[in-house]
């Protein structure tokens, strides 16, 4: 089957998200046959380095054999059974492996990244009602966070075109100045960016704690809003207030987790414990829909108990899946099989110097790095250069997606030394392909 059929078909049949479907008139759809190791490959057998792991999920490559096996033989065994009052290997042993990794317990399941977001905010408020305190039932979260958009979900993410549509719907949060590096004054450091923006936290915190729930962050990284970085002191002055003000904390590791940022979980950088943690994206190493919440034991124990109006009542019907878990499983064994950590460390360092000429080039802003995850402000006067880049990076065999006017890669773990080459070549030759097309819609005069 050509790429342009499979292509048309899909454009009737499917509605593909994050694009105005009438676009894809003039941006084809690419049509993808298989996949293996980094890369991509259509249905007329050209292949494309998958730059951004799918969405930031793909951690070591498609169609891993480790996971690939473990899936099969956990097909043989058991395919699915509900949660509610039946249990099974992998998710008793996924909840495990979890509480050990967080420091957290008592794993809740749901499928997707949202749908953590969802249960976090359910059980923070919820918690502050069977304490006697209903009135602690709004949130409060970062400028510019993004958290996913299911409507609760939707109600504490702050990128506006993702929810001014909806705004009806939503019983819209609070926001507090996020710690965003960029924002330093000359002079300053990314902590004394953390410090301003914590103060202006504790000044909010003072005037409303008593009827916020929960404060949520992204940890390190805001990935909506143009790969925000910050320093991880503003993570441990947002513990210590919410201590004290009795406000949960959340931090929401779905995109950040997993090594994403250079340690397992990005806030383990700053040296706190959160009251929930929600996981997703890479828990699976991008191949089943899987999330996951874990909260302390004080939180279980304000639920415990015989009075359902009493017990968290979030499910839905694939809730804790064997195979997701089972997946998620293989994917944390590769984790200690591959050293990847420490690997990535490396692997980083190779790619940091690969994308000098990028980083160096005139018309980047605010290159920032963090863990396996690097950034770049283009100054261009292109109205469209995310969808410039997009199309040309895809002619140069690259799956890449920038924000706005921010370039950014988010490659899986198991790079080659070919692969680091051509990534930086062709997204530095893209850059070019785009800066030419301005030239000539903005000739100089």
């Amino acid at each position: 089957m050509s790429t342009s059929s499979l292509a048309e078909r899909s454009l009737a049949a499917v509605w593909h998200p994050c694009t105005p479907m009438k676009r894809h008139e003039h941006e084809p759809l690419l049509a993808i046959d298989r996949a293996e190791g980094t890369w991509l490959y259509d249905t007329q057998g050209h292949r494309y380095l998958d730059a951004i792991s799918s969405w930031w999920v793909n951690l070591f490559g498609h169609s891993h054999p480790h996971i690939r096996e473990a899936l099969t033989q956990q097909l043989k065994q058991l395919d699915h059974v509900m949660l509610a009052g039946c249990t099974h290997a992998p998710v008793v042993e996924l909840s495990e492996r979890l509480a050990a990794l967080t420091g957290l317990g008592h794993a809740s399941f749901g499928s997707d990244g949202a749908s953590a977001t969802e249960m976090a905010l359910k059980m923070s408020a919820h918690y502050w009602r069977n304490s006697g305190q209903p009135e602690k039932n709004s949130f409060v979260g970062l400028a510019g966070g993004y958290h996913g958009e299911t409507v609760g979900a939707l109600s504490i993410t702050d990128v506006e075109i993702f929810r001014s549509a909806y705004a009806p719907l939503l019983r819209l949060s609070a926001t507090v100045p996020s710690p965003d590096k960029r924002q330093a004054l000359p002079g300053e450091s990314a902590a004394d960016v953390a410090r301003r923006a914590a103060a202006k936290l504790e000044v909010w915190l003072q005037q409303h704690h008593a009827h916020t729930a929960a404060l949520v962050v992204e940890p390190l990284l805001q990935c909506a809003a143009g790969m925000v970085m910050y320093d991880p002191l503003y993570l441990r002055l947002a513990r210590e207030m919410c201590t004290r003000y009795q406000v949960h904390l959340v931090v929401d590791e779905i995109a950040t987790g997993f090594g994403r940022t250079g340690s397992m979980f990005a806030h383990q950088q700053a040296g706190i414990r959160p009251d929930f943690i929600c996981l997703s994206k890479g828990l699976t190493g991008g191949t089943l829909p899987l999330s996951a919440v874990l909260t302390t034991e004080d939180v279980y124990q304000a639920f415990y108990g015989t009075d359902t109006a009493r017990a968290f009542l979030h499910s839905h019907s694939y809730t804790g899946n064997p195979l997701a878990c089972r997946a998620a499983l293989a994917t944390l064994e590769l984790f200690e099989k591959l050293n990847a950590l420490k690997e990535n460390q490396e692997l980083a360092k190779q790619l940091s110097a690969a994308f000098l000429p990028l980083t160096t080039h005139q018309r980047v802003r605010h290159a920032r790095h963090l863990g396996m995850v690097w950034a770049w402000d283009i100054d261009t006067t292109l109205p469209n250069f995310a969808q410039c880049y997009h199309a040309a990076a895809k002619a140069r065999g690259l799956l890449l997606r920038p924000i706005g006017n921010t370039l950014y890669c988010m490659p899986p773990y198991v790079l080659q030394a070919k692969e680091v080459q051509h990534l930086s070549s062709q997204m530095l030759a893209a850059l070019e392909d785009c800066l030419a097309q301005e030239a000539q819609q903005y000739p100089l005069i």
